[in-house]
């Protein structure tokens, strides 16, 4: 499936292509699962018709404060992809950009569109871009897959000039 994904996106027009894995609470990047991701990223890329990078989509975990986040950067870059947790505060999410900061690295804030603390209150969006932090919305939401409600915020986000990627957050071919 992966590889059929990376094609499709090289067909239509896509050079660079990062597959992030998610680190989650309940699925944590263990030294087995590293290698394992690593074993089918170095498979799957010179197959991908395209230049595929590794990163990692992180998930706020008190237990990622322990950790040296540069593990996580998108390769080639200095940015670590980080999502606002879909439902709860954004409390640890600022915790966490803050230490990718202080590690001299660049937080990538995900979707946050889609979320519980941005759509109670937009404002939030805005403070975390205001942090210098970038913005990434769904490609998904401005296309209107997640309902009208996230289609009209993350519209609000691109024309407010808070969005600095678009992203396919493509896990499967229904979302390319």
């Amino acid at each position: 499936m992966g590889r059929s994904m990376c094609l499709e996106a090289a067909r239509r027009g896509t050079a660079v292509l990062f597959a992030t894995p998610h680190v989650w609470p309940h699925l944590p990047l263990t030294e087995q699962r590293e290698r394992e991701v690593r074993a089918a990223y170095a498979e799957l890329a010179p197959q991908a018709g395209l230049e595929l990078r590794l990163g990692f989509e992180l998930t706020p975990t008190p237990r990622l404060l322990d950790e040296d986040l540069r593990r996580y950067a998108l390769a080639g870059t200095r940015a670590v992809l980080i999502e606002v947790p879909f439902t709860g505060a954004a409390d640890l999410l600022v915790r966490l950009c803050e230490q990718i900061e202080d590690t001299g690295l660049q937080p990538v804030i995900a979707h946050p569109e889609r979320t519980e603390s941005v759509l109670e209150r937009p404002s939030l969006a805005n403070e975390l871009a205001e942090r210098g932090w970038s913005l990434q919305v769904n490609a998904t939401s401005l296309v209107g897959h997640h309902g009208a409600e996230i289609e009209a915020l993350a519209w609000n986000l691109v024309d407010d000039a808070l969005v600095a990627i678009v992203a396919s957050d493509g896990h499967r071919p229904l979302r390319p």
